[in-house]
């Protein structure tokens, strides 16, 4: 391509910061900025990025259509819920209009194995005008090809398992309400634990009619699947509520959470395959103690057993440069909703986004 890309950003907030520098930076341009929230739209996104104004106002969601059929970009970057099923009208929009878009939210890093309808839905329209829509993000290296990797260099495998903790104060409020933080013991009890106390039967109805709510994993666990090759027999999640011995100080909530609620969750997804291997995945997603850190520990076990622990990640900042650093095979992928496990390894960008795009 022998010009800048061209980047809509579809939510202006947090993440939002780093996405649209790390645009600028790798030699793309923001041609226009979209947001529901009353107290960014009508700003300059220099003002939301803390620099100089770059002369693209955030708009309205109402306005969304009229915004990408205005500016026709390359691709749309879309960084605000957590499900898929939140995201089906800008997702749905960019498949109408034929415009490439990839998003941080989780279940659409690989959808279709817990909600299968809505993405043949948004697969179908997207190959229709000819665009390519993905999920990408931290899970993308940090849980799917670091263990994809570690797996290239094993001779044989009986079981891998992984887990990844993260600080839901720094991903906004519908992820931290997700993970259950805020609620009394009862109350998680009800509106989240209960959710996985029914049988594989009732499990796949959900699945089928769009209702289920996956953890993170469960669609991390789909993905390692589809790229090491194995075929899943059976699938479950567990989600258990984590606690702390004080009160904590929610930001983003804009509450204190008693001692003894849950300060977010713990959920682990098994998955068992034709293959005779199992994966079992943790995310532990919580408003953090001034004791916590985030860390992503993998261990294959086979021949030879290897464990690989990331200490530390600053997960938001990866999770924002994997997905710009992504930009460039969504837009040489195929039509379609392609996950990332399709795309090939997520590399570095040497050069600005456009000498990538064929």
């Amino acid at each position: 391509m022998d010009r800048k890309v061209k980047v809509v950003q579809y939510g202006v907030g947090k993440m939002s910061v780093f996405t649209m520098r790390y645009v600028y930076e790798n030699g793309g341009e923001i041609v226009g900025a979209i947001d529901i929230n009353p107290n960014v739209i009508g700003k300059d996104i220099g003002e939301i990025m803390n620099t100089e104004n770059k002369g693209i106002i955030v708009s309205s969601a109402e306005d969304a259509r009229k915004v990408l059929e205005e500016t026709r970009p390359d691709i749309c970057i879309v960084t605000t819920m957590s499900l898929i099923s939140d995201l089906e009208t800008p997702l749905m929009l960019c498949a109408e209009l034929g415009i490439n878009a990839i998003t941080t939210c989780e279940e659409a890093f690989f959808p279709a194995n817990s909600n299968p309808n809505l993405t043949n839905k948004i697969d179908e329209l997207a190959k229709k005008n000819n665009c390519t829509i993905t999920g990408s993000g931290y899970q993308d290296i940090y849980w799917g090809q670091l263990i994809s990797s570690i797996a290239g260099s094993t001779h044989k495998i009986t079981k891998i398992k992984g887990s990844s903790s993260y600080n839901v104060e720094e991903y906004g409020i519908a992820l931290a309400k997700a993970h259950g933080a805020g609620l009394t013991l009862d109350q998680f009890d009800k509106e989240v634990a209960s959710v996985d106390r029914i049988s594989d039967e009732e499990r796949q109805k959900l699945i089928d009619n769009g209702t289920y709510l996956p953890s993170y994993m469960w669609n991390v666990n789909g993905w390692l699947c589809e790229k090491l090759g194995l075929h899943v027999i059976s699938q479950s999640q567990k989600c258990v509520p984590q606690t702390y011995k004080e009160d904590l100080y929610s930001s983003t909530l804009n509450m204190t959470i008693k001692s003894g609620d849950a300060t977010g969750m713990s959920a682990v997804v098994t998955t068992e395959t034709k293959e005779g291997i199992t994966i079992e995945s943790e995310c532990i997603g919580k408003v953090y103690s001034k004791e916590d850190f985030d860390k992503n520990e993998w261990t294959i076990f086979g021949e030879p057993n290897t464990t690989i622990v990331v200490s530390r990640p600053n997960t938001v900042e990866l999770t924002c440069a994997s997905i710009v650093n992504r930009i460039p095979d969504v837009i040489n992928s195929p039509a379609g909703y392609i996950p990332t496990s399709q795309m090939g390894e997520l590399n570095y960008r040497v050069k600005p986004l456009n000498e990538y795009i064929k």
